[in-house]
């Protein structure tokens, strides 16, 4: 028998999701004495921490078979197959395939493999294969989307995913049906850019009708949650689906990237700073209970400090409870990377205070939960998390993947205690 191959993940959700398909298609390859690692290309720091993992993982498995994926691999597979330490190179569309799996299982000859990397722009579908489950044993997470039609100038991504293409609604409808029935209590919509769901499809449905659809067809499912959106494309059925249905959990992670708007232009963004600001309050108004993160960028080139305190202040406008702050580093092949950059040091220090102003925004948050009773999916016997997302933890135990009614009665650092 031989041994499982070993699987190590960079980067996002998305990329996590990926690496369950692959372990299964592996496993039923009978691939064996192999490392993986699903690289991450959204920075240059990221395709540096690809390698500096790659050669870890070769000194910690000298005699494993070593292969390289995901969006490094597909932006650069000539990077990664001429290091010493690489065996095999394969690109997003391929590792998704019961075949590529297949060739690596019989076909290995101990030599470098030439990349089995095509062209992902030529990909006009997203893989079926499905994995009921990952996650949590309370939540899951399933692919509707992926690749991105959009070129914004600090992004390498849509070379390494492709183009956007969409999971049809049947085939979603009848994956979360499945997780339902396996006692899931929640469900997180994911892909590269959500909010284009549809546009490739019959009728060009939107995000909304799936997830109005969702809700309609699958009852017994409790939560239904999505992940990162382009506000700026959000459509009618999404805002009426917040405003009348409470098992879309009222917490939206929002790509809004800065908050100056002579600096969104030229990170070519769609939406202007007072379009997301129009947005949240609209969006509270019609869920009062609605919380906000937001990914921004810090040190995007050309930005000034009158530019940046955009940004801060956008935290405040927008009343924002969960920042992933990204200190901007340039991608090579960006035409961001071709514009004058910011100092680094003034990117360290303006990352920093937009992190500061996102942990006072995150106490802020947490002290007006005192007192208040909650809804509370478990995801261990002693830590769940509200519908706004919040981490709750417990002193006793309670039931891992249930959903229980508690009152909040404190803080410890940034999770709630019940």
């Amino acid at each position: 028998m031989t041994d499982a191959p070993k699987f190590t993940t960079l980067g996002c959700r998305l990329n996590a999701y990926e690496t369950e398909a692959m372990k299964d298609l592996a496993g039923r390859a009978g691939l064996g004495n192999a490392v993986v690692i699903n690289t991450c290309a959204v920075t240059a720091e990221a395709v540096r921490k690809a390698r500096q993992e790659i050669r870890r993982l070769r000194r910690e498995n000298p005699t494993a078979r070593l292969i390289v994926t995901g969006c490094a691999a597909q932006i650069e597979p000539q990077t990664f197959s001429a290091m010493p330490e690489v065996d095999a190179v394969i690109g997003n569309t391929e590792k998704m395939q019961p075949g590529t799996w297949g060739k690596l299982a019989t076909d290995f000859i101990g030599e470098t493999e030439k990349p089995m990397v095509d062209d992902i722009m030529s990909v006009t579908e997203t893989a079926g294969h499905l994995i009921d489950g990952f996650g949590t044993r309370s939540r899951a997470y399933v692919q509707v989307q992926n690749g991105c039609d959009h070129r914004c100038t600090f992004c390498i991504i849509p070379y390494g995913r492709g183009n956007s293409r969409s999971v049809p609604a049947g085939v979603v409808v009848d994956q979360i049906r499945r997780l339902v029935d396996k006692g899931y209590n929640e469900v997180v919509l994911t892909g590269v850019d959500l909010t284009s769901w549809g546009a490739d499809l019959p009728a060009a449905p939107r995000l909304g009708d799936l997830v109005m659809r969702i809700l309609k067809l699958v009852p017994d499912l409790a939560r239904l949650r999505i992940s990162s959106i382009d506000s700026i494309e959000v459509d009618d059925n999404l805002m009426q689906a917040i405003a009348t249905e409470p098992r879309l959990m009222p917490h939206l992670h929002l790509s809004l990237q800065h908050g100056d708007d002579l600096i969104l232009k030229r990170m070519k963004r769609r939406h202007l700073r007072d379009d997301a600001i129009l947005f949240v309050e609209e969006a509270r108004r019609l869920r009062p209970q609605m919380t906000f993160g937001a990914d921004i960028i810090a040190g995007f080139p050309t930005e000034t400090e009158a530019h940046f305190e955009n940004s801060l202040k956008l935290v405040q406008d927008c009343d924002l409870t969960w920042l992933h702050v990204f200190p901007y580093s340039p991608r090579p092949d960006t035409p961001a990377a071709r514009m004058p950059q910011v100092n680094g040091n003034d990117i360290k220090s303006r990352a920093a205070r937009l992190r500061a102003t996102g942990q006072t925004q995150v106490a802020r948050h947490l002290n007006a939960q005192l007192g208040r009773s909650h809804s509370i999916l478990m995801e261990s016997p002693r830590m769940g998390r509200t519908e706004q997302f919040t981490e709750v933890c417990f002193d006793s135990d309670q039931p891992e993947g249930q959903i229980v009614i508690a009152t909040i009665r404190g803080t410890a650092g940034n999770r709630l205690v019940a």
